[in-house]
């Protein structure tokens, strides 16, 4: 996508923090928007403060399949058409493995990965349909890309998911014609530390942390969302697969990336792989 004027987007999240930056960016470019969040309070502040009529507001549980799907029918009924979806609704819950349970589980699993799944479901077939082009914002995360942070294996077991969607999405795209892209944002200024506050109660109650460790320090000093908004679209018109939004995490990835090259070394010179006759072991 190239021209965004007179298009339309569809954004979950958008009451707050990377969403609502999503969305003033899409209008400062012309397109209207349909806003959806699971919370219709702060939706409608949100939305009151644009003070646009290329707008209109949806309460949407992303975790549930048919919440996304009467989204998606609103989005069509309301505007007629979608060019850009941005799967970008997402909750935080840290701890160790032995200290969250099924609930912790299927409310971040619900809302990071079966979101996203959700919402490509629904809109990606309309895309498709239309035949006009359009593209796919999936948010994961700068912890898609590295993980290795103990306490928050559910949180970073979502989004590196979303990234391996993502990355296959991209490639259905140039059949299907259409863009996607990963968002991996390190920190924002966000409300997602707070996301408990917004769990549905047939998850049962709230057994692990917000986070293992405090980082509402670390994104009070994040970006500003607004310029996160920014960038996407910037990243849109680029063609974009990866959105990083702090380069400095670059270094940390080639490690990332150098640790699983030696790992193939490691399995090039195994003894085991050598006897059996493995395909590529070194004789």
């Amino acid at each position: 996508m190239d021209d965004f004027e007179g298009k339309v987007a569809f954004v979950s999240g958008a009451a707050s923090g990377i969403g609502l930056g999503m969305v003033k960016a899409f209008l400062a470019r012309g397109m209207q928007v349909m806003m959806a969040d699971i919370e219709e309070e702060a939706l409608l502040k949100a939305a009151s403060t644009l003070d646009s009529n290329a707008i209109s507001t949806i309460v949407c549980d992303v975790g549930a399949r048919e919440s996304v799907q009467d989204a998606a029918n609103e989005t069509i009924e309301t505007f007629g058409k979608v060019h850009v979806v941005c799967n970008n609704a997402g909750v935080s819950t840290g701890g160790l493995i032995d200290e969250c349970d099924s609930g912790d589980w299927d409310w971040c699993m619900g809302v990071n990965l079966m979101g996203v799944v959700h919402g490509c479901e629904a809109f990606v077939p309309h895309i498709k349909a239309q035949g006009e082009g359009g593209h796919v914002v999936n948010t994961a995360s700068m912890a898609g890309l590295l993980g290795r942070n103990p306490g928050w294996t559910i949180y970073n077991a979502s989004k590196y998911a979303v990234v391996g969607l993502t990355e296959a999405l991209f490639e259905e795209g140039k059949i299907g014609g259409f863009g996607a892209s990963v968002l991996c944002p390190g920190a924002v200024r966000t409300q997602i530390y707070h996301a408990p506050r917004n769990r549905p109660e047939r998850h049962g109650p709230q057994r692990s942390k917000p986070a293992y460790t405090d980082i509402s320090n670390d994104l009070a000093k994040g970006l500003d969302p607004d310029i996160v908004g920014q960038l996407v679209t910037e990243a849109i018109i680029a063609k974009r697969l990866h959105i990083i939004t702090d380069p400095r995490f670059g270094r940390m990835v080639k490690k990332r990336f150098d640790r699983i090259a030696s790992d193939f070394d490691w399995a090039a010179n195994s003894e085991t792989l050598r006897i059996s006759g493995s395909p590529g072991a070194i004789e």
